[in-house]
């Protein structure tokens, strides 16, 4: 009886090789099962990512108890399969508009991240520490310092960054409170220790370290203001952009002659927004109160990629749900008008000249930019509690996050422009 109960419990490990992970509508976790696919890249256990294959699912390819128990303690949705099973899941994928991606390492993640609490959480950061995918936050003194690079980070997030030296331009409506002045106060120290006379160039120098990170091979993510404002100080390295009431001293008014759109990584032809009384920094950004979506929310469309041929573009929107519900944040939405011409847009906002989500390609390395503050958190304020992901750990919204977090991962070629 003993011999018999040794074999039945051994045969489980002979027949079945594979874990698969549904990523569709009968998945109970799903930013919770990237962190499963990270954990088998760590243990150095090769992952598939099934394209476009019941919601973009994941094949781990070795039965791993570790990893099956660590899902089975975080409600992972998952099947241990055969071989023969994987065959039959192939022959499908080779006929529809799916293709199979080798994930074979996981990507070594960076979050430019300021070393003190502000008063507003980061949605990349939340799902990171969610889905339990380790990162480490640099500041300005590593930019600065040479130490982001892609050998040392493959990924790397902003958080929500002002790259113009306006502190997020919060000077109308939170000069006074205590966490903007000692935030202006530690800038400035930290601008005038690395070198730097005041914190618009010190800001505009790690923009430029950033670029570079990505034209040598690094894999740049941005949400919010983070994407335009890196943008803005690019086009704005040789001229003073920032209002006397923000930083004491006057912006060049002759600006328009000398903007540089060369330098930039998305956007061209917009235009720099210097009223300090304006929460905005350029017209990249929506005009939220024009398009009155403050009581009308608005949804984007993933749209459609040839997954065999546009691979990258397939993996960023790989989802379970096409129509996601649109979030607002200090750059809501990105103006068609001011992408550069090889910008890949990631979805579509029906009857709306601007996107939310785009991606593109500099140098060796490649950028994604997602518009808005908190996917689960329709109109995110300033001082507002995090978002508990606990409540949403099916979130769409959130899912295109973590595509870019497994992006690197994937033994492929960047897309031909």
């Amino acid at each position: 009886m003993l011999r018999l109960i040794a074999v039945l419990c051994f045969l489980p490990l002979t027949a079945f090789s594979l874990i698969y992970v549904p990523m569709d509508d009968t998945q109970a976790n799903h930013l919770k099962a990237y962190g499963m696919a990270y954990l088998a890249l760590q243990k150095g256990i090769q992952v598939k990512w099934l394209l476009n294959y019941r919601g973009g699912s994941f094949l781990i390819m070795q039965d791993d108890n570790d990893i099956a128990e660590w899902a089975m303690l975080r409600n992972i949705s998952y099947k241990f399969v055969t071989e023969n099973d994987f065959a039959a899941v192939k022959a499908v994928i080779d006929q529809g508009n799916m293709n199979i991606v080798d994930l074979e390492k996981a990507p070594i993640v960076a979050v430019y991240a300021p070393p003190w609490n502000a008063p507003w959480d980061d949605a990349v950061t939340l799902v990171l520490e969610f889905a339990e995918i380790p990162y480490t936050r640099i500041w300005d003194q590593e930019v600065i310092g040479g130490l982001l690079t892609p050998e040392n980070y493959d990924w790397l997030h902003l958080h929500h960054e002002d790259f113009t030296g306006q502190f997020g331009k919060f000077w109308f409506s939170f000069a006074s409170e205590k966490w903007y002045i000692e935030q202006v106060s530690t800038f400035q120290k930290i601008a005038n220790t690395l070198g730097f006379a005041n914190v618009q160039d010190e800001k505009k120098a790690v923009a430029v370290k950033i670029r570079q990170y990505v034209l040598d091979g690094g894999f740049l993510f941005a949400m919010c203001s983070a994407a335009d404002t890196l943008d803005i100080a690019l086009s704005a390295l040789d001229f003073d952009m920032v209002p006397a009431q923000i930083d004491g001293t006057p912006f060049d008014s002759l600006w328009p002659n000398k903007i540089d759109y060369s330098g930039t990584l998305a956007f061209e032809n917009f235009n720099i927004l210097t009223e300090p009384y304006l929460y905005e920094h350029s017209d990249i950004d929506i005009d939220q109160m024009g398009e009155n979506i403050y009581s009308v929310p608005f949804y984007f469309r993933l749209k459609d990629f040839a997954a065999k041929y546009d691979v990258i573009p397939t993996m960023l929107v790989q989802n379970h749900k096409n129509l996601i519900k649109g979030f607002l944040g200090q750059a809501t939405g990105f103006q068609k008008s001011k992408l550069k011409k090889d910008i890949t847009i990631l979805a579509d906002i029906e009857n709306k000249t601007w996107v939310n989500y785009i991606h593109g390609d500099r140098g060796k390395g490649t950028f994604t930019y997602y518009a808005g503050h908190d996917p689960e958190d329709y109109a995110h304020q300033v001082g507002d509690p995090p978002t508990n992901l606990d409540l949403f750990p099916n979130s769409p919204g959130y899912r295109l996050i973590l595509n870019n977090i497994l992006f690197p991962a994937a033994k492929t070629k960047k897309k031909k422009t």
